[in-house]
């Protein structure tokens, strides 16, 4: 109990210290040379946000992280930290931590020394230094290996190191550019939930750079959907896989099965490859006759009877692959390939190819979207 409220008081330590900023972006713009790396970029992270830059590589969404930081500097545009535009501010006069992909840690110095580093920079006296230090290493559960040194380290503990290092200098924004891209599948997920939890703790701003939908979707409050340079979308997860704005962002977002077509009086999707079908009524046309049928894998049910579903179609098993909790059938319905999830319970078999099923999609999970 006495650890606990000592790692209690210290979290409300550094909670107390670090202010709740927001960090804004109006109209930026940055090139490189003929290159445009961000266009017309504008958004809002609120204080206290868990936002997530998501994006394939060269969508800019590091590139954006860094001009937060001030290690790279936009040709147009405003961007503030807490109301205030630090253009043209220092990296090291804005009070923004960053941490890198590759945790740029000095593998001669200890962890307690690397900790420290950014604190002696900034010429604090020797007491708080230490005070500090020791706080930021309990805070990520690391203060029985101040001694020891980088290579002596997991991947995991190296990223808390250089999650202290940052902490420690008391940021207003916590910026992270994809943190557990080195580290392997179990660990990322491990190392997902303790972000989050300190966040939580914190409540810091934090800006998350990454390109694994997975991530972004289980630990972001807000994402913003990047590529080529402009933003998709922004919305929380479930807004961005349920009602994704475009083509681009529905195929990013989560696995999904899109047809282009036409919508005719009826009304009625015609397809080049999935052929002619009914669609139901309460089903929003965006107002263009040219559009894309969108629906996800695990909407699609199998051989439900005939009138219960809103989207029917009737196709053959051409194959599948197990995935451990579900089994993922490629179903060819005329020219078109339909992917369907169905759950894997213990002792079910496989459906064999060549199988006639008839698929089932209920209305609320169809989405037209502009082609």
């Amino acid at each position: 109990m006495a650890c606990y409220e000592r790692r209690a008081t210290r979290d409300e330590h550094v909670t107390q210290t670090m202010e709740k900023v927001s960090v804004e972006v109006r109209n930026v713009e940055l090139s490189y040379g003929a290159t445009k790396v961000l266009r017309d970029i504008s958004l809002k992270v609120e204080p206290g946000e868990f936002f997530a830059l998501l994006g394939p590589s060269g969508s800019g969404k590091s590139t954006l992280l860094r001009l937060i930081a001030g290690f790279t500097r936009h040709q147009a545009g405003q961007l503030l930290v807490g109301g205030r535009d630090v253009t043209g501010i220092p990296p090291w006069k804005r009070n923004v931590g960053m941490v890198f992909q590759n945790y740029a840690l000095w593998p001669h110095m200890t962890v307690e020394r690397n900790v420290a580093f950014g604190l002696e920079e900034r010429k604090l006296p020797r007491d708080d230094v230490r005070r500090k230090t020791e706080a930021a290493l309990d805070l990520v559960g690391l203060k029985g290996y101040a001694s020891r040194r980088p290579n002596q380290l997991s991947g995991g503990q190296q990223q808390r190191v250089a999650l202290a290092r940052t902490l420690a200098i008391e940021p207003q924004v916590l910026l992270l550019d994809e943190p557990l891209s080195n580290l392997d599948a179990k660990l990322r997920v491990q190392m997902r939930h303790e972000l989050l939890g300190l966040h939580k703790r914190l409540g810091i701003t934090t800006i998350f750079v990454t390109h694994d939908q997975e991530e972004a979707l289980t630990i972001c409050d807000r994402i913003a959907v990047l590529d080529q340079g402009v933003i998709q979308q922004v919305g929380t997860p479930v807004a961005l896989f349920d009602h994704p704005v475009n083509r681009f962002v529905a195929q990013f977002v989560g696995s999904v099965n899109l047809f282009e077509g036409e919508i005719q009086a009826g009304p009625v999707f015609v397809s080049p490859t999935l052929g002619q079908c009914a669609l139901p009524n309460t089903l929003a046309n965006p107002g263009k006759s040219r559009v894309h049928l969108a629906f996800r894998p695990h909407a699609v049910r199998f051989d439900a009877a005939p009138g219960t579903g809103d989207l029917e179609l009737d196709g053959r098993i051409a194959g599948g692959e197990f995935l451990g909790e579900f089994m993922r059938y490629a179903v060819r319905v005329n020219e078109a390939i339909v992917t369907a999830d169905q759950p894997h319970l213990r002792g079910t078999d496989r459906i064999p190819e060549g199988t006639s099923v008839r698929l089932s999609i209920a209305s609320r999970e169809l989405r037209l979207i502009d082609a």
